[in-house]
């Protein structure tokens, strides 16, 4: 038959005419694309029982049809498997950034030096000066918080200029304070403060509350439909899915964005940055933009030109077939990017976005928690709602985080802050070497903790 084939002809013509035809009518008579029992495993096996048992070329397209059917499933399950491993491995704190936040704490405990007033008296009354440029970061992870905060001097025009305000947890306050104590000749002022520093009102702690249990009973929903449907997905939404089940999800320190007003209610205009950052351009400028008169400056169009997003459309993070969410959004509309943000905080104390933020979240509730996915983004999105200023595109580039790189690389060498948005946070194994590197070079390598932590290893 072979041979038959390769010198061409009327044989050869009809030869595969058949074999199409027995192809077409095995693939008719098993249309759920099941793979039954004594399939073949290998071309060896395959040969062998074309030889040996003499089938035609009907037994020969069925035999194939099931083989090439087992060799499908066998590659989709390795690859789902993959995916879901790769999402799993993002949730875990390295070895190194362990030891660093615990020696840390011991050497808070120990050394004077570690326990220095942050900032030191004579800066305090830069706090709420409005001369200044006020940098926000919300976070637990030192290694992080120092990246962000080194970057931004060392690129700097008038690094004198800038005043940090570090946000952390109770547990991470100790060695977060000893590390820029113990930093502060290179650093300008820094402030850090815990969350169990602030003295808030109940009505705020019970909003907190509140807005912490809505966020996890959308969290347990989602994660149960996924565990239901045994964590298999719509095609496209395999990332979206797995990345909505990340414990980033519920930590409180991302809900926070939504009360800075009450965090820093001597503030007018600050920069909030995300602590998986890094600064490569003088961000002076961000406080003279004029946000006519809106709450948010960010990104919202994209360096790709106006039929792609510099991160997701709305899609992405809502149901559209609710009412309540396909009535106020355009599901192909891009969202604003979140991580690197101008907020003007006297604005926004004029309007009603944080009682807005809340209302969504009851409305979520009564709607049987099914108009977003987790996170603390999507609600903030509807919250913000007309009230956002767009930034050059240039100004904040996203998805360092993801495992395909969509940014070229020039764009990468211009942008002024770069997003490692997604679970591949350069400090993981699993991030991009490509870009890793872009991180890296702003870590602290001859600090004694950073070599004894072998967090450049």
């Amino acid at each position: 038959m072979g041979l038959r084939l390769l010198r061409g002809g009327d044989t050869s013509l009809k030869i595969g005419e058949e074999l199409t035809r027995a192809l077409v009518e095995e693939t008719d008579q098993d249309v759920n694309g099941r793979v039954t029992k004594g399939s073949l495993d290998s071309f060896d096996d395959l040969v062998k029982e074309m030889t040996l048992k003499r089938r035609d070329i009907k037994a020969f397209a069925s035999v194939t049809k099931k083989m090439l059917l087992q060799m499908e499933r066998k590659v989709q399950s390795a690859k789902h498997h993959e995916l879901v491993y790769w999402h799993l491995a993002s949730h875990g704190i390295p070895k190194s950034l362990h030891s660093l936040s615990l020696r840390l704490t011991e050497e808070y405990s120990v050394n004077a030096m570690a326990r220095t007033r942050l900032p030191p008296p004579e800066s305090v009354s830069r706090l709420t000066d409005p001369s200044f440029h006020h940098v926000v970061i919300l976070t637990d992870n030192v290694l992080a918080a120092s990246v962000v905060i080194s970057s931004t001097v060392e690129n700097a025009v008038n690094p004198d200029k800038f005043v940090f305000h570090i946000v952390t947890d109770k547990k991470t306050y100790t060695p977060m304070h000893a590390w820029f104590a113990m930093n502060s000749a290179s650093s300008p002022v820094v402030e850090v403060k815990g969350l169990h520093q602030y003295d808030w009102p109940q009505e705020v702690n019970l909003r907190v509350r509140e807005m912490l249990d809505i966020h996890r009973m959308i969290w347990r929903r989602h994660y149960q439909n996924l565990k239901d449907s045994d964590f298999s997905f719509v095609e496209g939404t395999h990332e979206q899915s797995l990345q909505a089940l990340n414990p980033s999800c519920l930590a409180l320190l991302n809900h926070l964005r939504i009360y800075i007003p009450k965090l820093f209610p001597d503030l007018n205009k600050v920069v909030l940055l995300d602590d998986d950052v890094v600064v490569q351009r003088d961000l002076s400028s961000l406080w003279e933009k004029d946000l006519n008169g809106k709450v948010v400056g960010a990104v919202v169009d994209s360096w790709c030109g106006d039929n792609c997003c510099p991160g997701r459309t709305y899609k992405d993070y809502f149901n559209f077939s609710h009412p309540l969410i396909s009535s106020n959004l355009v599901q192909d509309d891009c969202a604003w990017l979140s991580g690197m943000n101008v907020f003007d905080l006297k604005a926004w104390r004029q309007t009603n976005i944080t009682e807005a933020y809340s209302t969504w979240l009851r409305l979520s509730v009564s709607s049987g928690l099914q108009l977003w996915q987790p996170g603390a983004l999507p609600p903030t999105l509807l919250a913000f709602k007309g009230l956002t200023q767009s930034l050059d595109p240039s100004w904040h580039v996203a998805g360092l985080g993801s495992r395909y790189l969509k940014s070229p690389k020039e764009i990468l060498k211009s942008a002024a802050v770069l997003h490692f948005s997604g679970p591949a946070k350069p400090w993981l194994e699993i991030s991009n070497p490509e870009v890793r590197s872009l991180w890296y070079r702003y870590v602290n390598s001859s600090d004694i903790f950073i070599r004894k932590c072998k967090i450049m290893n």
